[in-house]
Formats: C-alpha cells, sequence, structure tokens
C-alpha cells in the first residue's frame, strides 16, 4: 500500500504549495473572483479526488475475501464480510466522507418500483436507511456489515415490478420456487462511510454481488463498473472460467472504455485467479504445484482472450492470514504481492499524469492572468512616474494643460463604460439563449417524449426509432449549446479588444469553454445501449422491462451528463466577464490616482519629488512581486513533476 500512500502524499505536498500560492496572491491582491473560483476548482480536484477500484465475480470466488487482503489486513481483522456462500447481494461502496458520521446507507429494494435511477437517490436522504457503525464495538460493527448480505422471500409480481423476475428469462424463472416466492435483495445499494486510513486518502472500493445482479441492477453496468480506475476480475481457482464469467468479461469489463479514468485504464482491468491453496497438494512437489497453477492460469488467459501475464493467482484467504498472523513464508506463498504491485503500478502513476496534466494547465492560465496584471500594474506606474518627470521645470499653464488631459481621458473612459453596460445587456440574453438549449428542462422533455414513443411503440423492435431520435435530439442540444457558447466568447473577445484599442488595456483572451467531453460521453452511452439492447434482447425482453432498464441507465446517465455540463457552464459565465471588469477596475483607479497627482503637483510644486519616489518604490514593490509570483509558481510546478518515487509516504497506521 506505500504507493497509494505516496499518491497521497504527493496531493498534499501539491495542495499545500497552492494554498500559498492562493494566501499570496490574495494579500497581494491578484486574485480576482474568476481566478480564486478557478484556484478553488483545482484545490477541491485534489481534495476529492477518488482511486475507484471495483471488484467483479460470481458468488463463491472469494471476492470479499480478496478486498480485506488487498487493503484491510493491516487493520487486524476482516472489515468487509466473507464466509461461504452469498455475502455480498448489492452493489457495495467503501469510503470516507468526513462531513458524515461512521455509518451504514442502505438503499430499500422498494426503491426499484419507482422510475429512478440509483444515482439520482444520492443526494436524497430521506430515500435510504441509515445504521450507525461504532467503531470502538467490532462485534456490532461487524453486525451492521452483515447488512449487505440480507434477503427475503416475496411473491412473484412483486419481484416482477422491481424487474428482479421475468418470466420469459429462463434464469430468472428457475428462480421461483415451489410456494411462488423469489428470493431477492433487501437492499438495492450500499455506501460504508468508513474512516479507514486508506479511504482516508481517497480509495472507493466497488464490491458487486454476483453475475447475475449485472443485467438486473444497471447502475453496475453504466456507473460503477465502466468509471472504475480499475476493474478486477476475480475467478477460482478449482472452477476456472464459466460461461457466465466469459459473457460479463466481454460485455461489461473488457470492452468498456473508461472516459473518467483516462489513459491506461484498459490496462486496469486484471483478472485475479483466486484460491490457488486449493491446487496446492502436499503430496506433490512445490514445482508441480506451480506448474498446476500456471496450466489453470494460461486456461483462463485462453478463455478470456488475454496475455497469461494479465491473470494473476493468489490465495486471499492466506495473504490475509500471513498479513495478520505476521507469517511472512505464507504471505509470499499466496502471491498477493504481485497482484498489489500489478494494481498500484498501473493504476497510481496513469491517474497522477491526469491530475499532474489538468493542474499544469490551470496553474499555466492562473500564472500567465497574474503576470499580465502585474505587468500592466508596472506599465501604469512607469507611464505615471515619467508624466511626472515631464513636469519638472514646466509651469503652471502645462501642469494645468495636463490635468485638462487626463480629465478628458477620464471622460472618454467613462463613455466606454456605458457602452459595457450595453454589452452586458446583449450577455444576459445570450446567457438565456444557451440555458434554453442545455437547460434540464430541456433534458426532460426530450426524456418524455422518447417515453410516450416507446410506450406507443407495438413492438419492443419498434423502440428502436424513438431512441435513434432521442440521441439526435441530446447531441443536437449540445452543438448548439456549443454555437452559443462561441458566440458569447466572440462578444467578449471583441469587447476585451475594443477596450485595448481605445485605452491601451492589456487584456488576456475569454476564458474558453468546450462540451466536447459531454459529447464524447453521449457517444459512449450511446454504445452502451447498442450492446445492452441488442435485437436479442428486443425480442426476448418485456416492453415494460425494455422502458425501466432503458430510462434506469441510459435516460438517468444522460441527465446526469447534461446536470454537470449546466454546472460547467453557469461557472464559466459567472466568472467570463470578471478579467474585463477587474482590469476595468484597475484603470479607473489608475486614472483617478494621476489626476489626484497631477493636482496636488499643481497645488504645490515641491511634492513632484517626493511623488516621483512614492511611484518608484511602487514600481520596485510590483518587481519583488512579480519574483514571488514566480517563486511561488515554481513551487507549486515543481511539486506537480514530483514521480511518486521522490515522494515521501505518510504513514497509515500510528505506532506507539
Amino acid at each position: 500500500m506505500q504507493d497509494l500512500q505516496r499518491y497521497g502524499a504527493w496531493r498534499g505536498h501539491v495542495a499545500q504549495a497552492l494554498e500559498r500560492y492562493r494566501a499570496w496572491t490574495q494579500a497581494a491582491g491578484l486574485l480576482d473572483g474568476a481566478l480564486d473560483q478557478r484556484l478553488a476548482r483545482a484545490l477541491a480536484r485534489l481534495r476529492d479526488d477518488r482511486l475507484t477500484v471495483a471488484f467483479v465475480a460470481e458468488f463463491s470466488r472469494g471476492k470479499s475475501e480478496l478486498i480485506n487482503a488487498l487493503f484491510f489486513a493491516d487493520y487486524g481483522r476482516r472489515i468487509v464480510p466473507s464466509s461461504p456462500g452469498r455475502t455480498t447481494m448489492c452493489p457495495t461502496e467503501l469510503a470516507w466522507d468526513a462531513a458524515l458520521p461512521p455509518s451504514i446507507r442502505l438503499l430499500p429494494i422498494e426503491t426499484r418500483a419507482g422510475r429512478r435511477a440509483t444515482g439520482d437517490y444520492r443526494d436524497d436522504a430521506g430515500a435510504w436507511t441509515v445504521l450507525p457503525l461504532d467503531l470502538d464495538a467490532p462485534a456490532r460493527m461487524t453486525e451492521a456489515f452483515r447488512q449487505v448480505s440480507l434477503t427475503r422471500r416475496v411473491p412473484v409480481a412483486e419481484a416482477a415490478a422491481y424487474g428482479l423476475y421475468d418470466p420469459e428469462d429462463p434464469d430468472l424463472a428457475a428462480a421461483a420456487g415451489a410456494d411462488g416466492l423469489v428470493e431477492i435483495p433487501c437492499w438495492r445499494h450500499a455506501l460504508i462511510n468508513f474512516p479507514h486510513p486508506l479511504l482516508q486518502q481517497g480509495l472507493v472500493i466497488v464490491d458487486t454481488p454476483g453475475l447475475n445482479a449485472i443485467g438486473t441492477e444497471p447502475e453496475l453496468t453504466l456507473n460503477l463498473i465502466p468509471n472504475a480506475h480499475a476493474v478486477l476480475f476475480v475467478l477460482a481457482a478449482e472452477t476456472g472460467v464459466t460461461k457466465s464469467d466469459i459473457e460479463v468479461w466481454r460485455t461489461h469489463i473488457r470492452t468498456h472504455n473508461n472516459t473518467q479514468a483516462g489513459a491506461g485504464a484498459q490496462a486496469s482491468r486484471i483478472v485475479v485467479l483466486n484460491k490457488i491453496d486449493a491446487l496446492w497438494d502436499e503430496l506433490r512437489s512445490p514445482v508441480d504445484n506451480d506448474a498446476a497453477i500456471a496450466r489453470q492460469q494460461q486456461d483462463v488467459a485462453r478463455l478470456l482472450g488475454v496475455q497469461a501475464a494479465q491473470v494473476y493467482p493468489v490465495s486471499a484467504q492466506k495473504a490475509l492470514v500471513g498479513k495478520i498472523g505476521g507469517d511472512m513464508t505464507l504471505f509470499e506463498k499466496s502471491r498477493i504481492g504481485l497482484l498489489e504491485a500489478a494494481l498500484f503500478g498501473q493504476l497510481l502513476p496513469a491517474r497522477q499524469d491526469i491530475l499532474r496534466r489538468q493542474l499544469q494547465d490551470e496553474l499555466a492560465a492562473l500564472a500567465a492572468s497574474q503576470e499580465t496584471l502585474l505587468g500592466a500594474r508596472g506599465r501604469d506606474l512607469v507611464e505615471q512616474m515619467e508624466e511626472l518627470q515631464s513636469l519638472r521645470g514646466k509651469n503652471q499653464g502645462m501642469i494645468a494643460h495636463m490635468m485638462r488631459r487626463v480629465e478628458m481621458d477620464k471622460k472618454e473612459f467613462d463613455a466606454s463604460l456605458f457602452k459595457l453596460q450595453g454589452t452586458r445587456a446583449v450577455y444576459t440574453t445570450l446567457s438565456t439563449e444557451l440555458y434554453s438549449l442545455i437547460g434540464m428542462d430541456v433534458v426532460q422533455r426530450q426524456a418524455d417524449a422518447v417515453r410516450d414513443a416507446m410506450q406507443a411503440a407495438r413492438f419492443s423492435t419498434g423502440t428502436r426509432a424513438p431512441v435513434r431520435d432521442f440521441f439526435a435530439q441530446v447531441r443536437a442540444s449540445l452543438d448548439g449549446a456549443s454555437a452559443k457558447i462561441e458566440e458569447i466568447r466572440a462578444m467578449m473577445d471583441t469587447m476585451a479588444r475594443r477596450f485595448s484599442a481605445d485605452h491601451g488595456l492589456a487584456l488576456s483572451a475569454p476564458l474558453p469553454l468546450s462540451l466536447e467531453r459531454y459529447r464524447l460521453e453521449v457517444d459512449a452511452i450511446e454504445a452502451i445501449y447498442l450492446k445492452q439492447f441488442g435485437t436479442a434482447t428486443l425480442l426476448m425482453t418485456s416492453r415494460a422491462t425494455l422502458l425501466e432498464r432503458f430510462f434506469d441507465t441510459i435516460v438517468s446517465r444522460i441527465k446526469h451528463a447534461f446536470r454537470e455540463a449546466n454546472v460547467d457552464v453557469e461557472a464559466w459565465l459567472q466568472v467570463l466577464m470578471s478579467p474585463l471588469e477587474s482590469r476595468i477596475r484597475q484603470h479607473r483607479d489608475q486614472l483617478r490616482q494621476r489626476q489626484v497627482s497631477i493636482q496636488r503637483v499643481h497645488d504645490a510644486t515641491g511634492t513632484l519629488d517626493q511623488k516621483i519616489a512614492a511611484f518608484d518604490a511602487a514600481r520596485r514593490d510590483v518587481d519583488a512581486a512579480r519574483a514571488r509570483l514566480a517563486e511561488l509558481t515554481g513551487a507549486v510546478a515543481g511539486a506537480l513533476r514530483a514521480t511518486l518515487a521522490e515522494t515521501a509516504p505518510e504513514p497509515l497506521f500510528e505506532t506507539s
């Protein structure tokens, strides 16, 4: 786990450097609303960065034990319940949020009867059953953890209402007992808020139920599994690869492009061949045992279509026993160290590189804006100082003439401000038009329209055309919004250029905004739709079930993408005019200062040398500020460049 400690320490060092940068620039008056918001978002990106590792397996593959062995062995006991049979009946996320108390939040299975996806309930506190975790009472805490394994038997009609029973699906139909009851999970989703050191550093663990839940819980297929930074597909050495294993691997794991995790995501799809201790035969030599494991490893690789090096044979149970008991021989024999090295050796450097590039771009834009601001200050001071120096030996008439010229400049500038008010009115109109293209009410109308069209279709295959139209409308909304964003940006750029030309202001170009990532996300969602709702699915699945799955997955994710796009648009609009307004205020203050300075010289020529000296001192202060800005920028850049190997890890557990 040292690599994860180093990654957490690296994020901490970068955050400290950014905080020092922010504090100084704020004190130096270099941080307007736009720049401060960008800095705040960069710090939030560091603070909220998460590393999500998802575990996918059929039941009785030792998945929960593997989670304990990989992440919680240093805690001295099992954290995730692990026992023979099925121990995880609903998707479970283990993470830490300091704003919440240690607890387990459970989403009742009854919520599946509604039209909302799991993600829609995340911010609905009233929908969850909350159980506190008593960290000082391990027995009670373990009992609370067992909630994720609870089931109950319900009538077929109730199970069907939840989408957990379909008489046309032979696998689901066989689940009904002679009494007409079906076993279903008590809970739809579980969020465990647990203050384990690894979770406190941003690790998120997703524990999935058996593979049969992959098709019934859309949240897994569309969000949790595709967006995990690493997916561990767990098999058991004694069973090898089953038909359902191959289907899930090909459909939901191997073929997913991870847009959230970025580069290196495909390399973080790892196959784990667990329970190799079942192949340890004391009547055979260690060499023969290793050969048997290698044969099983080769067979798994061949069936899944991966390289043998991508399959990691381990014994999670022996690894856990070895770690807790201090038996390093047993731990080495479990081979889990190789899996740890591969998991974090691939995941963390790729994740660090993505975060580094994002923050380097932010820092470059921030430093450029602040350097422009300091440069403008320096030029203003030099101009004022030269203007005062030119007054040496001038008579009162010449000084009065210069006063009139400054007054004229000020009136011209004030007239330009009236034009800016007109620009503000156009800006407000264009902003309203932008929201009319991308607002949540727009996507809701599109969702309602596709629901009506799908319900009106006589056959399930007739739903294809409305869905095609839905995706076309979604893309048209994004394209229209992108065009409107460009129109707003061009208008602001024209205004900035006009002020620069008329008044000699140094103004940076308006901040760009691209919605391309959301268009790519729509493409990815449509690809998932085409994969999950193929001809066979349309022919074999009832229309009511299709509607439920489509809106639980596809439409829910589209809404989520639009919600995030709206957040980006709102933040962009809020800060778009800030650089221009900040520079205008500075120039107006400079004109007033010039007016006051010349007036004072006019009233008392003896103060001329004092004023020149004061401006010269202010200019030197600006030069010193530029040097300090470069120093702080360099410190942040240095922290970003540091590799994990160069970063000292912070201890996860206190020692006494």
